[in-house]
């Protein structure tokens, strides 16, 4: 009766994934439809791991004449780094049927992380959120191996950067409710929060292993997606030596702004008169995740992989552009504040969205070149997080005087005109490239 029991368990572990590939692998749309739905539910649960500590405020708490938040935030900030500087090995080279044992992994040592962070005395804990981001700085690239180098890979791309567009203002509305409601301290509430989510990502990740690999049309359409090893590495980094280059610091001070705000948005709206409001986070979040969606749903369409990678390129100008100009129309009260940082927020999420993963998915494609955007992505997010640690010691060293709603806007005038130049100047260069390339 034992062995009776024993076998059936093991046929069901070995069949059911087997039977659950073969129904998603029998149509393009039913194929397309679990893996975004999976991917937007996976990242959806993982973003408290990543974002749930920023709902807490941690007022009048320093240590050595730095605010905790501020640590805290440097210390997870440097941890993701670290993580992408790892991840540029391990994401690149992980082997595909091992990427859903992989995220668990991950998740499961970070969450252990918390429970003693809020074990450990401030400003001791500070460690483990740094140990805690050392797993994390990994998922990204490791989901989107899911998802890269198929035909539908805009589409699928769209519905995953849909989640973490919502997910800040979803884990940081996690971690007020567990606060609030569950009356949680600032230091307990990361874990608590985490518990909640852990069961749900654990099914999402399972179910993301059972999303079968690219076709042999995907592999003719958007090249073969294989391991990188140090070698093609180098090679590929070589090649694009100059783009890549320019590409990385536009990348850098976009990705600085993007963390900015999202850990500073608590304090941001409490300036502007919105303390007390747990909702407005997915309120404003929402409309940008939706925008954003459908904009990167409409590039499936395009066929043509250089026209494709143009218009990315030209979305991530607009992006910049909108991030000064709707700035300036706040600071001349047409808009409210509320308008002034949904609209912001776009074009935060229209540039960051592009060059997030599209931005490679197409280059690969266009230029016919061999390589992984997990790869290519962990490589740019590890000096991207560099530039954000600078960014927050200039904040708390020499701008203490100037309050995060003036630093804020200050920093968008900046970032939009830099970025601006820079995404022109790349442009400009990849398409002299392709022009020599088509000689």
């Amino acid at each position: 009766m034992i062995k009776k029991t024993i076998f059936e368990y093991i046929s069901i572990k070995l069949i059911m994934p087997q039977k659950l590939t073969q129904i998603i692998g029998r149509s393009s749309f039913s194929l397309t439809l679990f893996a975004s739905i999976t991917a937007f539910f996976t990242y959806m649960c993982f973003y408290p791991f990543r974002r749930a500590y920023t709902a807490a405020t941690y007022e009048e708490l320093a240590f050595f004449g730095v605010s905790f938040k501020i640590l805290i935030i440097t210390a997870q900030v440097l941890g993701f780094a670290v993580s992408k500087g790892l991840g540029i090995k391990y994401v690149s080279e992980m082997l595909p049927a091992n990427r859903s044992r992989n995220l668990l992994i991950m998740i499961t040592l970070s969450w252990i992380c918390y429970l003693f962070f809020a074990l450990t005395p401030a400003p001791f804990n500070l460690v483990f959120i740094f140990l805690a981001s050392l797993p994390l700085g990994m998922v990204y690239g490791t989901i989107l191996g899911f998802l890269e180098g198929r035909k539908t890979t805009d589409l699928l791309v769209a519905v995953l950067t849909a989640s973490f567009i919502m997910g800040s203002g979803f884990a940081k509305s996690i971690g007020k409710w567990v606060m609030t409601t569950l009356e949680v301290s600032q230091f307990w509430m990361p874990f608590v929060a985490c518990a909640i989510m852990i069961v749900p990502f654990g099914i999402c990740a399972w179910l993301m292993g059972q999303i079968p690999p690219p076709t042999e049309a995907d592999k003719e359409n958007r090249t073969e997606r294989k391991p990188m090893q140090k070698a093609d590495r180098k090679a590929f980094i070589k090649e694009f030596a100059l783009s890549m280059f320019i590409f990385v610091v536009s990348y850098v001070l976009l990705t600085t702004f993007r963390e900015f705000r999202d850990n500073f948005t608590p304090e941001i709206w409490k300036l502007l008169g919105y303390g007390n409001n747990s909702a407005i986070f997915t309120q404003t979040e929402t409309p940008i995740a939706i925008t954003v969606l459908l904009m990167m749903a409409a590039m499936r369409w395009v066929q043509n992989n250089f026209k494709a990678f143009v218009i990315i390129q030209l979305l991530m100008l607009a992006g910049g552009v909108l991030i000064g100009v709707s700035t300036l129309l706040y600071e001349q009260k047409i808009l409210s504040p509320m308008v002034w940082l949904t609209s912001l927020g776009l074009g935060v999420y229209m540039a960051y969205s592009m060059c997030n993963s599209l931005y490679f998915e197409r280059m690969i494609a266009a230029f016919k070149k061999s390589g992984t955007v997990g790869f290519l992505i962990t490589f740019a997010d590890y000096y991207a997080y560099l530039g954000s640690i600078l960014v927050l010691f200039y904040k708390n060293f020499f701008q203490k005087s100037i309050n995060y709603l003036d630093f804020f806007i200050i920093l968008s005038y900046c970032i939009s005109v830099i970025y601006v130049i820079l995404v022109g100047l790349s442009m400009w260069n990849l398409s002299l490239k392709r022009a020599k390339s088509l000689e």
